[in-house]
């Protein structure tokens, strides 16, 4: 089965997508586009053939010749279009975040449980990132012994021209180990804080950069995250456990080659996203894909995001406050546990 996909945002990540779909990977073709700027996603349809161009994304939604939707357009249009790929009974893979709050995101969990079957997926890509998974992998077997400690660093070498604010920061970018570190451990975050060092000069004006924020888990688990969005050198994620027997840490970035000659060492760093989690994107669109076709879901799906979306309420609140805040998780639905569909 070929899956018809309906893409919603053809920004710089929603046509990244539309590149992977049509020239990447196998299973799935792009049948209709759409975007608040129409005549970018028209000029988008001009370049594949036989692509409808789409008013609205409710209009995409609707369109049945549409088996399934990819939501790439800006966070704070998610829930809406959600909800209305839940209600028209279509799987969905909608970037990050899921909704651009806790409440927003719980709408769509409770959407989803009364149409009786998981539909979501959420686009967490570094759980289909080969580093962080050969990570979970050895920590899982017990390499480093009981996990105490964890570091994360993630910098990029400018902040989006967009408008960026210090907030986005942390709903943005921090979001991703937010949800890394829960599928890494297998628990939840209890707490957050979040510091602010002394602020970059290349950050825009009224800007803290970087933070620090830091993630208690469950089980005492200390998670420390470095967030730089105006680091300059290039686009650098890092990530090290430290356990009871030893430490794990993300290999070097995959695609180059660390040179060591004449007492100096050098290598290769991404200059953004793209180049530095490819490949991840591509097993998180094939895996999509299959699900689909299969009618399953198999990544992190709606629970995941409202997990996420809770956590960066609390550290946003942490921020504001600069004190301590507890995370108080709702236990998880039976919905929502593993193998069930």
């Amino acid at each position: 089965m070929t899956v018809r996909v309906g893409v919603i945002g053809t920004g710089m990540i929603g046509r990244d997508h539309i590149r992977r779909i049509t020239q990447v990977i196998p299973g799935g073709r792009v049948a209709a586009v759409t975007d608040v700027d129409i005549s970018r996603a028209e000029q988008v349809a001009e370049t594949l053939p036989g692509v409808r161009v789409h008013p609205t994304g409710q209009h995409l939604i609707a369109d049945g010749e549409v088996d399934a939707v990819l939501v790439a357009s800006w966070g704070a249009t998610h829930e809406e279009y959600v909800l209305a790929a839940i209600a028209a009974g279509k799987r969905v893979l909608c970037e990050k975040p899921l909704a651009p709050t806790a409440a927003g995101a719980m709408r769509i969990v409770e959407a989803e449980m009364a149409a009786g079957r998981r539909l979501v997926q959420v686009g967490f890509m570094r759980r289909y990132d080969p580093g962080y998974n050969a990570l979970k992998d050895a920590l899982d077997s017990g390499q480093a012994g009981v996990p105490l400690l964890m570091h994360c660093a993630h910098r990029n070498p400018s902040a989006p021209p967009y408008g960026f604010t210090t907030d986005m920061i942390i709903s943005d970018s921090a979001v991703h180990e937010m949800d890394l570190v829960r599928w890494l451990f297998d628990e939840e975050i209890v707490a957050t804080s979040v510091l602010r060092p002394r602020p970059t000069s290349k950050a825009a004006e009224g800007m803290q950069d970087p933070l620090i924020v830091l993630l208690e888990m469950a089980s005492g688990i200390l998670v420390d995250v470095e967030v730089f969005m105006n680091a300059d050198y290039g686009y650098d994620v890092r990530a090290e456990v430290v356990g009871e027997a030893g430490t794990l840490a993300l290999a070097d970035t995959g695609g180059g080659v660390t040179i060591t000659r004449r007492g100096r060492r050098s290598g290769w760093v991404p200059a953004d996203w793209r180049e530095r989690f490819t490949r991840a994107f591509d097993a998180e669109f094939t895996d999509w894909l299959r699900a689909v076709a299969a009618g399953t879901i198999t990544g992190p799906g709606s629970w995941d995001g409202y997990a996420a979306a809770l956590v960066t309420d609390q550290c946003l609140r942490a921020l504001g406050t600069g004190s301590r805040v507890p995370v108080d998780m709702p236990e998880r639905p039976d919905f929502y546990a593993k193998g069930h569909e």
